[in-house]
């Protein structure tokens, strides 16, 4: 067993076919099956369906294994390099959607300031898509909705921020002088977040706690796709403070409401493993960022430990 087999494994697994790994490693694709051949001999299993191309039950064990020995290894070469040279190497890093708005610009002026040799991967999501791709190694960083549901990520808390009902200016509830109560939100059809996620659970703890039943006319994964459905006009959502953006304020008022609990994000990592000196830097970077802005957005409250500060 080799690490190019295993490269082989894994760009299989990302690519779906023997021809786009090819591709995708910088080789031909005679040389993807023979590795693949001699490590599926070497472990006496099939690992990749020839008539389907996709991974066996053991092609799924092994590449999750894989990812984490490539990673090890792509570890090895960039603290190397560090003792010897500034820090520079490649950090994937994974950010919910609202949150990815306001932070990106932020961390990539950072980064270029203190960093200008790493290069930042970023990929925007949800929790459900994000916490398997750290778990598996596609990414090294990721900014979460709290509570997180991997056993194999640890986090650490980065900010909590206020839920807002978001509505038209128009609508009678924007012209509220205050905090709305629950009950307020009974008669209304809301665009809400998928039943299951993080931070519908915390909703529905706080409705069940004063016996209100919300009616969702769509629930949704991403809290970037519902807030565009807001500002499209189909409905009032309730949503991260950060989810309406100062263009669309003379429009639309995020309406704060009693009652209900702020979203909690963490920045997570891999429990097993020990991050690369760039990810380690550009964590300790994310963490200074929240912990020391002058000017985070409207709704934000930073609560980065103080060591990690």
């Amino acid at each position: 067993m080799d690490l190019k087999q295993l490269q082989a494994l894994v760009a299989i697994a990302d690519h779906g076919s023997f021809s786009e790994a090819a591709y995708a490693i910088g080789t031909v694709q005679s040389n993807v099956s023979t590795r693949i051949a001699r490590l599926e001999s070497e472990l006496g299993t099939e690992l990749i369906n020839r008539q389907s191309g996709a991974l066996t039950t053991s092609g799924e064990i092994v590449t999750r294994r894989a990812r984490r020995i490539l990673s090890e290894a792509s570890s090895i070469t960039a603290d190397v390099v560090a003792l010897d040279a500034a820090v520079q190497g490649d950090v994937a890093i994974g950010l919910i959607g609202t949150t990815g708005r306001w932070l990106v610009p932020q961390l990539l002026a950072a980064q270029r300031e203190n960093y200008p040799l790493v290069r930042l991967q970023i990929v925007e999501g949800t929790n459900s898509s994000l916490e398997p791709r750290l778990a598996n190694g596609q990414l090294e960083l990721a900014v979460l909705s709290q509570p997180i549901q991997s056993a194999e990520l640890n986090d650490t808390e980065l900010f909590s921020e206020d839920m807002m009902l978001v509505v038209a200016r128009e609508h009678p509830l924007a012209k509220s002088d205050g905090p709305i109560p629950l009950e307020a939100l009974v008669e209304l059809d809301l665009l809400m977040p998928l039943r299951g996620t993080a931070i519908r659970r915390e909703i529905d703890v706080a409705t069940a706690l004063v016996g209100v039943h919300l009616h969702a006319a769509i629930e949704l994964d991403g809290m970037r796709t519902l807030a565009s459905l807001a500002f499209d006009g189909y409905g009032p959502a309730i949503l991260p403070a950060t989810a309406l953006p100062t263009h669309l304020r003379d429009r639309f008022v995020a309406v704060p409401i009693q009652g209900l609990p702020q979203r909690h994000v963490g920045l997570a990592v891999r429990r097993y493993g020990i991050p690369s000196t760039p990810v380690r830097a550009i964590r300790q970077l994310l963490f200074r960022l929240v912990a020391q802005a002058t000017a985070l957005p409207q709704g934000v409250h930073p609560n980065v430990p103080a060591e990690m500060a």
